[in-house]
C-alpha cells in the first residue's frame, strides 16, 4: 500500500507500507528516514480540508483502516507533526478535569486524588461523570442551542429540562464506537458556531456535514476536558499502553521496531570544565546545561568579534538582526491567527512557543507562548544604548544582544514569563 504524508510546510512524501501499519509505526518510519529525534510527541493527523476538521490519529490505529473511511467528496490529508499534548493528561490530570465539571459515583470518596480520577476513567466498573453546558448544532438547521450535557459510560446525553439529571429528562446524543471525534480548525467560519472551541463526531464512512454531530464549548479548558474524557472513554487502557510503551511496534513489521539509538561514542561523552588549573567532570546536569549555553554564547561573541575586525558596524548590526532567521522557532511574517493555529496544532502544553515578526510594529518581534490552556503574546522590543542594539521583554531590565540569546535565557529561566520556554513550533520538511 502507498500512503502520502504531508508536513507543516506542505512538502509531502509517499511511503510504501504494509496494510497492517499503525500510526505510530508511520511516525517512526518518518523519524528514521528524516533523521529526526524521537521524543514521543510525533503524531499523524487526519485533516478534512473542506469541512475544516482535524484529529490526531491514535498511535494504535491502523492507517489503512482510517483511509478506508475517507470519501471522494472530502479532500482529506495525512499530516506528520508534533503533538506535545497527546498524553499530557497522564502527567498533569489537574489541568484537564476541573472540579466543577466532574462528579463521582456516590459510593466514592469525594476527596479522590487526581491520579485516582485517571484510575476510575481506565476502570470498567466505575466511571466519573463529566457535565456542563455545550452549544449543539440542531440537525438540519443553521441554529445552535445551549444545552446541559452529561458524559456517562453508555454515551453522551443532554437534558431537556435545565440541569436535571433525571432519566426522564435525559436524551441520548451519541455514542462513540462507530464514529471519530474531530476538532474544528476553522472556528466560526464554516459552521457558524457561537465560539471558536468547536468539536464534533463524524460517523465512519460518512461524507459532508449532514451527518456530523457538532458541539462547541465556551472556552478551551471546557473543550479539552470533554475531548480528553471522551478519548479515555472510547480507548481506555489502550491509551495508557500507548503512553507507557512509546517504541513497541504493533504491526509485526520488524524494520519499524528499530528505536533510534545513540552511538557508543556519543554515550561515552561527558561534560567537562576546563576553566581552572585542572580539568574536572561536571556531575550536575543543570550545571552542565548552563555551561553548554554559556559556551555557545561565548562562541557567538567570538564570531561577532572576528566579523567586526573585517566588517563595518552596519554589517554587524545587520547580522545581529538576522541571525535568528536560521532558527527553527522563528517564523517570518506570520499573523497572530496563524501563530495561534500553529501552537494549537502542536498542543496547548505549558511552554510551547514560537517567535515571529510583529505585524503592528515592523521593528519589533512577538513571542507567542502557551500557558494554562491559553495562548499569550509578549512583545520583544529593540533598545539602543550607547550605539548598541539590545532586545528585551521587560522594558530593558534584562537585555540580550540577539533573539537567540533571549530564547536560550528564557528556556532556562522563567523571568517575567508565566513559564519557561519548553517546546518550539517548527515547520518541518519531508
Amino acid at each position: 500500500q502507498v500512503i502520502k504524508v504531508y508536513s507543516e510546510d506542505d512538502t509531502s512524501r509517499a511511503l510504501e507500507v504494509p496494510s497492517d501499519i499503525t500510526a505510530r509505526d508511520v511516525c517512526q518510519l518518518l523519524v528514521l528516514k528524516n533523521h529526526y529525534v524521537d521524543d514521543h510527541s510525533w503524531t499523524l493527523f487526519e485533516q478534512l480540508t473542506h469541512t475544516g476538521l482535524g484529529r490526531a490519529i491514535e498511535d494504535h490505529e491502523l492507517v489503512m483502516e482510517v483511509q478506508s473511511n475517507w470519501v471522494m467528496e472530502e479532500e482529506t490529508k495525512l499530516y506528520f507533526r508534533k503533538n506535545y499534548a497527546k498524553y499530557e493528561f497522564f502527567k498533569n490530570p489537574l489541568s484537564f478535569f476541573p472540579d466543577h465539571m466532574i462528579s463521582f459515583p456516590s459510593e466514592t470518596n469525594a476527596a479522590l486524588s487526581h491520579s485516582g480520577i485517571l484510575q476510575m476513567f481506565l476502570s470498567s466498573s466505575t466511571y466519573p461523570e463529566i457535565h456542563g453546558y455545550l452549544h449543539a448544532k440542531e440537525q438540519g438547521k443553521k441554529s445552535w442551542k445551549k444545552l446541559y450535557f452529561l458524559l456517562r459510560r453508555s454515551g453522551l446525553y443532554f437534558s431537556t429540562k435545565g440541569t436535571s439529571k433525571e432519566p426522564r429528562h435525559l436524551q441520548f446524543f451519541c455514542e462513540f464506537s462507530n464514529s471519530d471525534m474531530y476538532m474544528s480548525l476553522t472556528g466560526k467560519k464554516i459552521s457558524g458556531a457561537p465560539t471558536n472551541y468547536g468539536f464534533c463526531f463524524k460517523p465512519n464512512k460518512s461524507g459532508g456535514t449532514r451527518d456530523l454531530k457538532q458541539l462547541c464549548a465556551d472556552d478551551e479548558q471546557s473543550r479539552t476536558c470533554w475531548m480528553t474524557a471522551i478519548r479515555l472513554l472510547k480507548y481506555g487502557m489502550q491509551l495508557y499502553q500507548n503512553y507507557m510503551q512509546p517504541y513497541q511496534g504493533r504491526s509485526g513489521c520488524s524494520p519499524l521496531n528499530i528505536t533510534p539509538m545513540r552511538s557508543i561514542s556519543e554515550n561515552s561523552l561527558v561534560a567537562m570544565d576546563f576553566s581552572g588549573h585542572r580539568s574536572r567532570i561536571i556531575e550536575n546536569p543543570t550545571e552542565a546545561l548552563s555551561v553548554a549555553v554559556e559556551e555557545g554564547l561565548a562562541w557567538r561573541r567570538r564570531g561577532c568579534l572576528r566579523l567586526n575586525s573585517h566588517g563595518s558596524p552596519i554589517a554587524m548590526a545587520n547580522m545581529g538582526m538576522s541571525i535568528h532567521r536560521s532558527q527553527s522557532w522563528f517564523h517570518h511574517k506570520i499573523s497572530r491567527e496563524e501563530a495561534q493555529r500553529l501552537i494549537l496544532q502542536h498542543g496547548l502544553v505549558d511552554g510551547v512557543f514560537l517567535v515571529r515578526d510583529s505585524q503592528s510594529n515592523p521593528k519589533t518581534f512577538v513571542l507567542s507562548l502557551s500557558h494554562g490552556l491559553k495562548i499569550k503574546h509578549f512583545q520583544i522590543v529593540p533598545l539602543e544604548d550607547d550605539g548598541k542594539l539590545f532586545y528585551t521583554l521587560d522594558d530593558g531590565h534584562t537585555r540580550f544582544t540577539d533573539l537567540i540569546q533571549l530564547v536560550e535565557f528564557y528556556q532556562l529561566n522563567k523571568g517575567v514569563l508565566p513559564c519557561k520556554l519548553k517546546h518550539y513550533c517548527a515547520r518541518i520538511a519531508l
